[in-house]
């Protein structure tokens, strides 16, 4: 049996395909010692309401800061997590399944005391992980050697963690260079996020690009279903 990894930055409270992503491989690094770029998914997300889309952004110390790591990037004004329940509340409490996950996620939002955005994110996901039963082995780069170059890096990655598939979204395929994968023997691979079908979603039109909290709260145990993993 071969081993299969993606490599990715930590997301906030990310969509359902990161979670097809992570479903998809057998370890999932969070690629946090990148640098953190500004209104990306690194610290926010967008959920539905009725006046459309919105976006929940998390505050972090950004100013002057134009190099930082995502790893290194600290929240900005702890009553953010407050702020983000209340709109969750005000938008998502008639949602069908609201009840039901209603308690787990409040105690994910307001017993928050992390100080360093990449810990955030990784809160969420690793829950959200557990909501589904997603097993797989979340890992840090941090935790492995880095080497020079765009695509070097993920290939020396994928060999430290004995890796011989790597799994990555189709917008990658601009950037990587796919020879440095065939010269290590690594299987390189493309996540299709197209064709997803719709669930019963508040507020129309229909978006599919919003916080995997959307689904949950208005499928519940229906969610697997509407997501290409499972």
């Amino acid at each position: 049996m071969g081993k299969k990894i993606a490599i990715v930055q930590s997301c906030y409270i990310p969509w359902k395909g990161y979670f097809d992503l992570i479903h998809s491989v057998d370890e999932f690094i969070l690629f946090d010692d990148m640098q953190y770029t500004r209104r990306d998914w690194r610290n926010r997300n967008k959920i539905k309401t009725p006046q459309g889309l919105k976006w929940l952004t998390v505050p972090v110390k950004a100013k002057g800061k134009y190099y930082q790591k995502i790893c290194e990037t600290q929240i900005d004004d702890v009553n953010w997590k407050h702020k983000h329940w209340n709109t969750i509340l005000l938008n998502y409490s008639k949602a069908k399944y609201f009840p039901q996950y209603r308690e787990y996620f409040e105690e994910l939002f307001l017993n928050i005391d992390e100080k360093y955005l990449s810990f955030v994110n990784y809160r969420f996901i690793k829950a959200i992980c557990e909501l589904f039963n997603i097993s797989t082995k979340i890992s840090w780069s941090m935790d492995y050697e880095m080497k020079e170059g765009k695509t070097g890096r993920l290939v020396h990655l994928c060999k430290q963690a004995e890796a011989d598939e790597y799994l990555t979204g189709p917008s990658a395929g601009s950037y990587i260079d796919e020879s440095l994968f065939e010269s290590e023997r690594i299987r390189l691979a493309y996540m299709d996020y197209s064709n997803y079908k719709p669930y019963s979603q508040l507020f129309p039109p229909f978006r599919h690009e919003v916080s995997i909290i959307d689904l949950i709260f208005n499928e519940g145990p229906n969610a697997i279903h509407y997501m290409k993993s499972f």
